[in-house]
């Protein structure tokens, strides 16, 4: 009989763990040391080869998470995404794309790839045969981002999974916006799971940090360019974000009961012309959401009318943040054109679909009328300005 995977909650709270042998502490002590004993030891151990005590066992976790066999921590999103990118990709090779992700991993690619003489391909859409059509002799890898940043389109992970595996190409997955909590790319053949930590696992809008699930063979070779590009993570910053991911399944399920709330909420506002979230029957990918996640998230997007500034509706808001970033306890807001896709031109924003009047909405815990409030009063105020 197959050993029975233990529930997410007590993965968040257990694995990865360092016990306190010397006190018996409750929690993790630690290891702050830049400069470990080289003689007489199993484990040479050095930041930056990110095999510190706390990042070692911190990865078990992460790893555990994803349903992967390995991990690894480092000092941002974009440090995880770029050392894998360049740890699978050489000068001569090809990767494919989805035409709708982070504006960051998009700026990289298009700003960077060139000089590596590393060819890509956005695809037109996100359908199978999108990407079937942009494959190459050369291509090597497909990278997704399901849900995507910031519109929640989602892609059929199994279907770009059986892609690639029958053309011999690697996947990669931006699983940021999901989490672990409702989706395991690794269960539907992806090969690789990359997160920016920053956000659900931090969820506390204080660290900075990113993640890679894989294989241990895969984790080999990531490691051999993460070594060199040198983007580990503070061990402080490493003992933060284990106590942060402690709370995780909790944190995310209270933000997405929020989320699935507020997205009908909205969808029936007057203001408010389209709500992107797939929990919604109406959003394109409901049913891929169906088949492939425990959850619809606690990410949104919605397009408010054109007749409403969406500045002012922001600056109208008492409770709800505007903040750069996402997924923090805390309910935010951003404007993607002036943040997140602020990189991309005006005409690769419009080919995506975000607008200027775009708001990208983190569900935060708190209560979910206070959120309906908050946004139903700026939403008054910003009318009222004006008439």
């Amino acid at each position: 009989m197959a050993k029975k995977r233990p529930g997410i909650n007590t993965i968040c709270t257990h694995v990865g763990e360092i016990e306190d042998t010397q006190f018996k502490g409750a929690v993790s002590p630690i290891y702050p040391s830049s400069s470990y004993a080289f003689m007489d030891v199993d484990v040479k151990r050095y930041p930056r080869y990110f095999n510190t005590p706390n990042q070692e066992f911190l990865a078990k976790k992460i790893a555990a998470l994803e349903h992967a066999e390995a991990a690894m921590i480092f000092g941002s999103g974009m440090a995880a995404i770029s050392t894998t990118l360049l740890a699978f990709l050489k000068a001569g090779d090809h990767v494919v794309v989805q035409k709708d992700i982070y504006g960051g991993t998009r700026n990289l690619i298009e700003e960077h790839f060139d000089n590596y003489n590393i060819e890509y391909t956005f695809t037109e859409g996100l359908a199978i045969s999108h990407f079937e059509k942009a494959l190459k002799e050369n291509t090597k890898m497909i990278y997704i981002e399901t849900p995507s940043n910031p519109l929640l389109k989602l892609v059929d992970m199994f279907g770009i999974s059986k892609l690639a595996k029958s053309n011999n190409i690697m996947t990669a997955i931006d699983n940021t916006f999901a989490s672990p909590v409702i989706q395991n790319p690794v269960d539907f053949g992806i090969d690789i799971v990359i997160h920016s930590a920053t956000k659900y696992f931090g969820g506390h809008s204080d660290i900075c940090a990113g993640a890679v699930a894989t294989t241990q063979a895969n984790i080999d070779t990531i490691w051999s360019m993460a070594k060199n590009l040198g983007g580990s993570l503070s061990d402080y910053t490493v003992w933060l974000l284990e106590r942060s991911m402690k709370t995780l399944g909790v944190r995310f399920k209270a933000q997405q009961r929020n989320a699935r709330k507020l997205a009908n909420f909205l969808s029936g506002h007057e203001a408010i012309k389209k709500v992107y979230y797939p929990g919604l029957d109406h959003h394109p990918s409901h049913e891929i959401a169906l088949a492939q996640m425990r959850g619809f998230g606690a990410m949104m997007s919605f397009d408010l009318d054109d007749h409403i500034d969406a500045r002012a509706f922001m600056n109208a808001l008492k409770m709800i943040k505007p903040s750069m970033s996402l997924a923090g306890i805390e309910s935010t807001v951003i404007l993607p054109a002036e943040t997140s896709h602020a990189l991309l031109t005006a005409e690769e924003r419009q080919s995506q679909g975000i607008g200027d009047n775009l708001i990208r909405f983190s569900a935060g815990i708190e209560s979910r009328r206070d959120l309906e409030t908050d946004i139903e009063q700026a939403l008054v105020a910003v009318a009222k300005a004006n008439v």
